[in-house]
């Protein structure tokens, strides 16, 4: 099971961070792929998560990343493998005129959209605080302030940490506390522009898969434990990677599963979900 959880983390990191090689990436093949409304025409989801975009983002054939919006909602991204996709081939939707359509990327541009949508923390990491910390990933909130993780896929280990800029500059890192630090696993954050919340997946530590976890910014300014984000959206599959819309609106996350094939191979099966972002006030402690 611990291969497959390896598996399954470097595959989805995999599909997001890697390009195709094809000429061109569609996001639908044919004369249908235009698509009206902010969100593919797609029915607003409640408080109960759904898969995003059937049949045009959401495939039971291939494996699909997490859905990815540029800041102005103009463009989104997400990468399919799987079938006929041997390597993780980009796909690109444009929003324009009150409809999305396909926006074909050739091979040269690939690293541009690469980084695009998903930024390069290269630039920090390179920064003298950072320069000796095995870091994996992180985000960074409107401040400038650097949440990241350190994880070892070996054994599991790993912590979350931030980083604050100050003048110009990023301070020492800061070890976040044991409250958020719990399991295993721990990585994926996603902070808040204004840093009132922080979202992450991790798994327990008598569990095999992993969860979404939240925490709230106190009036003190530390932070609240950890808070699994509950039954509407942790379930027994996998779910990780969670980011808030840039307008606020909607949480996706990605869900999935390893499955096993009779010949004893794995594979990993899953996409996209969303879900009305109100859900996050709903975990919020009262006092």
């Amino acid at each position: 099971m611990r291969n497959n959880i390896i598996n399954i983390s470097v595959l989805v990191l995999t599909i997001i961070l890697n390009a195709c090689t094809s000429e061109e990436s569609n996001t639908k093949e044919d004369d249908s792929s235009i698509q009206e409304g902010l969100y593919l025409s797609q029915k607003p989801p409640g408080l109960i998560p759904e898969a995003f975009a059937p049949g045009i983002v959401s495939t039971e054939e291939y494996l699909e990343s997490e859905v990815t919006f540029l800041p102005d909602m103009t463009e989104l991204s997400f990468t399919r493998s799987g079938g006929k996709y041997e390597e993780p081939t980009l796909f690109v939707m444009q929003y324009k005129n009150d409809k999305w359509s396909n926006k074909p990327i050739s091979s040269t541009d690939i690293d541009e959209y690469k980084e695009r949508f998903n930024p390069s923390l290269s630039k920090i990491l390179n920064l003298e605080p950072f320069k000796d910390i095995p870091i994996r990933g992180g985000a960074v909130s409107d401040k400038g302030t650097f949440y990241f993780y350190v994880l070892n896929y070996e054994d599991g280990s790993g912590y979350m940490s931030y980083s604050r800029l100050i003048n110009g500059k990023y301070e020492k890192p800061q070890k976040m506390s044991k409250g958020i630090n719990k399991g295993k696993y721990i990585a994926h954050p996603f902070v808040a522009p204004d840093e009132s919340y922080l979202m992450w997946d991790a798994e327990k530590i008598d569990e095999n898969t992993p969860d979404i976890y939240i925490s709230f910014r106190r009036k003190d300014g530390s932070w609240g434990d950890a808070i699994n984000m509950g039954m509407q959206i942790n379930t027994a599959l996998y779910e990780q990677r969670p980011r808030v819309t840039p307008d606020g609106k909607y949480l996706f996350f990605w869900k999935g599963d390893v499955k096993v094939r009779e010949d004893g191979s794995t594979y990993v099966e899953g996409g996209p979900y969303w879900v009305d972002a109100q859900i996050i006030e709903t975990l919020r402690p009262k006092h």
